[in-house]
Order: structure tokens, then sequence, then C-alpha cells
């Protein structure tokens, strides 16, 4: 059994935090071994000031590839439909709270904003939900980590920005939160509020110790919303949303394909047994394609 084992992890406050809860959960089961944290840079870290399209997954698995590091951490929303050959997910870590949250400046009620209020959020799709209640919103821009938003807010950049739950949670700052916006009208991204580990495929003795930390009822659910996304073409530019929960055997996903402005939608629901959960992703994704989801995503690309 190998006596170190490289763990790799964006650089960003959050991620390093989450590692670290993984690590520290190895590292209890696995006494004899050493997990040591690897910060990377992505191309999404770069590009985050610049505007671009943020990938925070690429420059670790590259080096996951590579072997020069034994596993990889990542948040399960981050990651493609398809991973790079030669890489799998070895397990999907209980999920955390999936929801989305309004934190609001000073003097702003984050429960009922007001008539023209700036929302601060990079999200298609959290402009969407946002839009399709409150069009008289200003969805604004925002980029940079978790303190970043929670800066422009507080300097009154804008009146209250979008962040998961879970993140404010990892990181200790969920006083932050003004309003916790209900699920049914605000889908969360696929893999919201999960860990994923990602591991070489053929590395046994690592993909052995990552797996006792897989949950399969998370694992069902993500992989379902995953298989979702995948049948629409989706990714985190996408205007789309899925849950997946679990009741003992039975997996029920919730997909909703929105236009940037909010004012079409196209939603469906498909239940089934937690072992058909990709099948059920897939087959939910092309009910809501057939049902009008294609036009939307076609005019918003």
């Amino acid at each position: 059994m190998t006596e170190r084992v490289k763990v790799g992890t964006r650089r960003s406050p959050l991620a390093l935090v989450q590692t670290d809860q993984v690590v520290r959960r190895l590292a209890r089961r696995f006494p004899e071994m050493r997990f040591l944290p690897v910060p990377i840079v992505t191309s999404g870290d770069r590009e985050t000031a610049a505007g671009g399209s943020p990938d925070f997954t690429d420059a670790i698995d590259l080096a996951l590839s590579r072997g020069e590091i034994d596993l990889a951490v990542h948040s399960a929303k981050d990651v493609e439909s398809s991973l790079p050959a030669g890489l799998r997910l070895a397990a999907f870590l209980r999920r955390a709270d999936p929801r989305d949250c309004l934190v609001a400046r000073r003097g702003v009620s984050a429960g009922r904003l007001p008539k023209g209020a700036r929302v601060g959020s990079s999200s298609v799709r959290r402009r969407a939900q946002l839009l399709r209640h409150r069009p008289d919103l200003i969805v604004e821009e925002v980029r940079g980590n978790v303190d970043t938003r929670l800066r422009l807010v507080r300097d009154g950049s804008v009146d209250a920005v979008v962040l998961a739950v879970a993140g404010l949670a990892r990181l200790h700052r969920t006083r932050s939160i003004g309003r916790i916006l209900p699920i049914r009208e605000y889908l969360p991204a696929p893999g919201q509020g999960a860990l994923v580990v990602a591991v070489r495929e053929g590395n046994g003795p690592v993909e052995r110790v990552a797996a006792t930390l897989d949950h399969p009822a998370t694992r069902a659910a993500v992989l379902a919303e995953r298989s979702f996304s995948a049948e629409l073409g989706g990714d985190c530019r996408s205007p789309l949303a899925a849950l997946g929960t679990v009741r003992g055997a039975t997996l029920s996903l919730v997909g909703e394909v929105l236009a940037p402005d909010g004012r079409r939608s196209v939603r469906g629901v498909r239940r089934g047994p937690t072992r058909n959960a990709e099948a059920l992703g897939r087959s939910l994704g092309r009910a809501v394609l057939e049902a009008g989801g294609d036009e939307i995503l076609a005019a918003s690309r």
C-alpha cells in the first residue's frame, strides 16, 4: 500500500477546506498513511478575473493522469459529464445542503428585495431563476471566491448575491445567510452540495482507499443529475438544473431547462430504482428536450 498519497485540489479557500475534510476522514480510517494536499491552479482560477468560461478541474485532472497526484477532490458540480480517459470517480461523499441562498447588504431585506435590486451571480441558471420570479431585478455578473462575493455585498457594489448554502456552511459563513431559496422554485445545479473523489483507473490500492468514502444514495442522485445534464449537452454554463433524492431503493429526479431571461422553462420528473440512476437521468433528459427544452437550449447558446 502506498504510504504517501498526494491529494489534488484547487487553491481557493473553499476547495482547501473541502479537501481538508476529505483528508481528515481518510487519515482517521488509514492512520498508517499520509495524505498530502497538493494545491493546483486551474484554468478557471486564472480566467475568473478576465471573465472566461471557468474549468475548475482541468489542471488537476491532468496532474492525476500524469501520476503527479494520486487522487483529486472536486465539487461535483464542477466535473464535466465525461471525465478524461483513464480517470474515474471512486467516491461520492454524503451530500451537504444543495440549496441556494441570498446574502443581502445591511439595510436590505433578503426576504423582500426592493424593486430593481442589484443581485450578483455568474450563473446563468441562477440568473434565469431569479428573473422568472422577479423580472424587475438587475442581475449583475460577479466573479471570485465566496469571500470576494461577500465583500461585494458589504461594500455596496451589489444589494445581494446568490451563493450555495453548502459552501457557506463549509466556510463557517452561515451567519451571512439572509434567506434560503425554496428548492422547488430554485432547483440547484447538477451535483451541487456534493464532493467527489477522482482516481486513475488501475490504481487499485488508492481506488480502494477512496471508495471507503462513498455514499451510495448521493452517488445515485448525482449520477442521475449528471446523466440528465449530459443528455442535454449541458455544462456549468447551461441554464439547467436537476436534483435527485433517494428514499430507500427509489430515486426521484427533477430536472429543468430555463431560458436565460426566465420567461420559459421546461421541467420533468422521473422515478425509478437507484440501480438505474443513469438511465433515469437520460430518460428525463430526452423527455425535457422533446417537450421544448431543445428550443430553449438552442436559443441560449
